[in-house]
């Protein structure tokens, strides 16, 4: 028997970035933490820290290394958000223009043309 639990879990974020109810927090959690790990993938590195509170953060984008205190690139966006730009149903810039998107440093352009992520 082959568990459709994925599945669901997919189509219940998708319904709850259309407008849908939101999904148990746990779905959320994994869906961002899955997300992030993908674009940690497609963008080996440490240069820009992207951070969807509070259910994870990544470094990634090739470059110098960031060691102590306030990254010099940092993304930030509450999990809707972000999951909305990583699907596709959000773009950058309308995120950027309403607040729901922070995005500080010069390296932080090279998230945004990893999304949506594939």
């Amino acid at each position: 028997m082959i568990d459709s639990e994925p599945v669901d879990d997919l189509e219940s974020v998708l319904r709850w970035l259309a407008g849908g109810p939101s999904p148990d927090r746990a779905i959320i959690r994994a869906a961002v933490k899955e997300s992030l790990a993908a674009l940690a993938a497609a963008a080996p590195g440490r240069s820009v820290e992207v951070r969807v509170p509070p259910f994870g953060a990544v470094q990634c984008v090739s470059g110098p290394r960031h060691g102590r205190g306030t990254p010099p690139n940092v993304v930030e966006a509450d999990a809707r958000t972000w999951l909305a730009l990583a699907t596709g149903r959000l773009s950058w810039g309308d995120a950027v223009q309403s607040g729901r998107l922070t995005a500080s440093g010069s390296r932080t352009g090279e998230v945004a043309d990893l999304l949506p992520l594939s």
